[in-house]
C-alpha cells in the first residue's frame, strides 16, 4: 500500500516506513480494505499529516481510534465529515469551547480548519473495520504514531500537547516536558465529562495562552 503522506513528514518518518512492523502493517491494512468495509477512506488515512505539515505543528491532540460508523471518520481524531451528526465526545468538546471562549456551538463537526492552523489531530490507530471498535489496534499503528510523537518531541520545541483521558495521558512518557507544554484533563466522553473530569478544564484558552507566551499565533477555534 502506498503511504500517502506529506513530504515534510517523510523527511523525518522515512526510517519507520522501512521497518518490518510498518511493512506488515501496510499489508494488513491493504487486506482489510480489500475484504471489509473500513474507515476512513483509504485516501484519508493520513489526513492528520496531510492537513498539518511537520513544520506547522504547534498543537497535538491525541485520540485513540477512528469512528467506525458509516460516513463519520475523515482521518482527523474527534472530527466528522460535514453533515454528519456529532458524536458525544465531539459535542462535549464544542460545549467546553462555548463555555471557555464564548464561541457558539458550530453546525459542522469537521475539524479541518483546526488542522490547517497547525493542530495535529492524531489518532493512535489510523484505521478501523466498520462497526468494530478497536479492530485495527495492536497491528502496528500504535508503534508508528508513538514514533511520530517522539519525533515531534525531539525535533521541535514549544508544542502544546493536549492529553485527554487515561489513554492519551500514557503518551506523556514520549514527550520531553522540559521543552514542550503538556495539558492534561479528563476525556470529553460523556462518562468522564458527566463525572466532572472534562467541563471547566479551559484547555482551549490555556492552549492559546501558552502559544502566545512562546511567540506563536493563537488558534482560532471557530469552525468557519
Amino acid at each position: 500500500m502506498n503511504v500517502n503522506i506529506d513530504q515534510s513528514w517523510k523527511t523525518y518518518l522515512n526510517p519507520e516506513f522501512e521497518k518490518p512492523y510498518f511493512k506488515d502493517l501496510m499489508t494488513f491494512v491493504e487486506s482489510e480494505y480489500k475484504n471489509f468495509q473500513c474507515f476512513p477512506k483509504k485516501s484519508e488515512i493520513f489526513n492528520a499529516f496531510n492537513h498539518c505539515t511537520f513544520n506547522d505543528v504547534k498543537v497535538v491532540i491525541i485520540g485513540q481510534d477512528p469512528y467506525h460508523d458509516i460516513g463519520q471518520a475523515n482521518g482527523l481524531c474527534f472530527s466528522v465529515n460535514d453533515g454528519i451528526k456529532h458524536p458525544p465526545s465531539l459535542i462535549n468538546i464544542f460545549k467546553e469551547i462555548e463555555q471557555d471562549l464564548g464561541i457558539p456551538y458550530p453546525k459542522s463537526g469537521n475539524l479541518m480548519t483546526w488542522a490547517n492552523q497547525g493542530i495535529l489531530l492524531l489518532n493512535a490507530t489510523l484505521t478501523v473495520r466498520a462497526h468494530k471498535a478497536g479492530s485495527h489496534q495492536k497491528q502496528g499503528w500504535e508503534q508508528f504514531t508513538d514514533a511520530t510523537i517522539k519525533t515531534l518531541s525531539k525535533e521541535k520545541s514549544n508544542i502544546v500537547f493536549l492529553l485527554w483521558g487515561g489513554f492519551a495521558k500514557k503518551k506523556k512518557k514520549l514527550i520531553d516536558t522540559t521543552k514542550h507544554i503538556v495539558l492534561e484533563s479528563g476525556h470529553p466522553s460523556p462518562l468522564s465529562a458527566n463525572r466532572g473530569y472534562w467541563f471547566g478544564n479551559k484547555c482551549f484558552s490555556e492552549t492559546n495562552s501558552q502559544l502566545e507566551q512562546v511567540g506563536e499565533t493563537s488558534i482560532d477555534w471557530r469552525l468557519v
